[in-house]
């Protein structure tokens, strides 16, 4: 089958994550279906649950170029694409690169910034690119953009508009650890020989991420699972506690998170449970509801009254 020959990267990539990450399987299964389905991924949740941890252990895995932007009210738009300056010896201008041309870029508390800078992220996470001064630059392959943000507190944010939201292909929360997972977070530090991120050792290469985000668009989803697909988003369009529905940028990115779940199971098709895992984390944060209702609910309700048949 298509996706066995792929087995063994998906094995040691899951792996390696977990000797960072101490019991959040489905979270490294859920940032890793964003990037393999070629989106991005907001992760929201309190601080110190170890969203950084996440996005760095990753980029260390993968061998890719890390950075970080702390998001802040005076944070610019060219702090994130980068800017020309003048360079006295040439007697021109010079483009410096900012924190975008990376494989793996963190936008810690991105609701912080403001709604100019958020904007700036729009073209290069859409369209891998950035422009500057009217030049336009490529930023490396593979890109993937983890953001942070704090559900709780929203003294001195900015809400993340509709279009913004919608380029996450997947929202996610980490949660709290466990009892016995904390413990064995106290464990791992008073063990001399356990693995920090600084120590964590590449196990596959950027060119391998490419060939998988290649072949996970190769796994099949039959019609009649796109029937459901698509009755799923109609759904959220015309229920009575939605404002505003699913986009059809929402139904791609259902479609192609489906198609990255399936892949991480090992099959070369798509079943109605893939579905149904990555639902509330593709479509969730895309739905605006009606008189601050729930959007997780509304979701899920629309989840248990569509058919999965005809």
């Amino acid at each position: 089958m298509l996706c066995f020959p792929y087995a063994r990267q998906i094995s040691v990539l899951t792996q390696n994550l977990s000797q960072t990450i101490v019991g959040k399987d489905e979270a490294i299964r859920l940032v890793l279906v964003a990037l393999l389905s070629g989106g991005h991924a907001l992760l929201e949740d309190v601080p110190g649950v170890g969203k950084t941890l996440l996005a760095k252990s990753l980029a260390r895995s993968i061998n890719g170029k890390f950075q970080r932007v702390q998001c802040t009210p005076d944070l610019l738009p060219t702090d994130i694409t980068g800017t020309n300056i003048w360079n006295p010896s040439s007697r021109e201008f010079e483009f410096l690169p900012g924190p975008a041309f990376a494989n793996i870029l963190l936008a810690d508390e991105i609701n912080r910034a403001t709604p100019r800078t958020q904007a700036a992220l729009l073209e290069v996470m859409e369209e891998k690119q950035v422009t500057v001064d009217g030049e336009t630059r490529l930023v490396p392959h593979p890109f993937f953009v983890v953001a942070t943000q704090n559900p709780i507190e929203y003294q001195g944010t900015f809400p993340l508009p509709e279009a913004q939201l919608d380029r996450f292909a997947l929202s996610l929360s980490l949660g709290y650890p466990s009892e016995a997972e904390e413990l064995k977070m106290l464990q791992r530090q008073q063990n001399p020989e356990a693995i920090a991120v600084g120590d964590l050792q590449s196990c596959i290469s950027l060119g391998e991420v490419e060939a998988l985000q290649k072949a996970v668009r190769q796994v099949k989803l039959t019609e009649d699972l796109q029937q459901y697909l698509l009755r799923l988003v109609r759904a959220s369009r015309t229920d009575e506690d939605v404002t505003l529905g699913v986009s059809p940028r929402g139904t791609t990115a259902l479609q192609r998170a489906t198609q990255a779940y399936a892949f991480l199971e090992e099959r070369d098709y798509a079943i109605d449970d893939d579905v149904k895992f990555v639902a509330p984390h593709v479509l969730a944060h895309r739905l605006i509801p009606a008189s601050g209702k729930d959007p997780k609910a509304i979701l899920q309700r629309i989840l248990d009254r569509v058919p999965i048949g005809d």
